[in-house]
């Protein structure tokens, strides 16, 4: 649950900016991304790699966006924000700490967290949303410079890509346990 949350600030930019503009739904995006942060400070919870890109990502755009007057399309706003995810992830991986490390330690024993399996399992998963973040990016540059092809083609390759992605982020680590058993 914890790591659906953290694509809050997201899913309040993509409502948002439907509704009121690209500024204030990168607005919307820094202000939710902050409110997470800020609530993991206040409750002694770890602070997230995912979760301090993410205020940095919709905090920098969002500057950007108000001091420069851009005129970003939709699909280019989408693609700046689901490519600075995908740099996220594939930083944390090549820091060695995949992002989905800091999930997995919360549902997790302690026990659990030197295993190379466990490490494997989250480099496998972290890779697999890198991948995912790829396809999101690559369905914005086709909405946003081949308007030619339907709205429809990107907005699916991205629902399916979320849904894959969330779906192997279940389905693994269980894949593998019992393949262990």
């Amino acid at each position: 649950m914890n790591l659906l949350l953290a694509f809050a600030p997201f899913i309040a930019f993509a409502v948002i900016e439907r509704l009121a503009g690209v500024p204030a739904g990168l607005a919307a995006g820094t202000i939710i991304a902050a409110v997470l942060l800020v609530r993991d400070l206040a409750t002694g919870r770890r602070v997230k790699l995912l979760e301090v890109g993410t205020v940095l990502l919709f905090g920098a755009l969002t500057a950007y966006a108000l001091t420069n007057n851009v005129q970003w399309s939709i699909a280019a706003v989408r693609l700046r924000v689901d490519a600075g995810l995908m740099l996220i992830v594939l930083a944390s991986i090549a820091l060695r700490q995949p992002f989905t490390l800091q999930y997995a330690r919360e549902t997790v024993g302690r026990e659990h967290w030197d295993s190379p399996d466990f490490a494997r399992i989250n480099y496998v998963i972290s890779a697999v949303w890198a991948i995912a973040f790829g396809v999101l990016a690559m369905a914005d540059i086709v909405m946003a410079y081949v308007p030619a092809l339907p709205h429809s083609t990107g907005v699916i390759a991205t629902v399916v890509a979320l849904v894959a992605a969330m779906k192997f982020t279940s389905w693994y680590p269980e894949q593998q346990a019992a393949k262990r058993a």
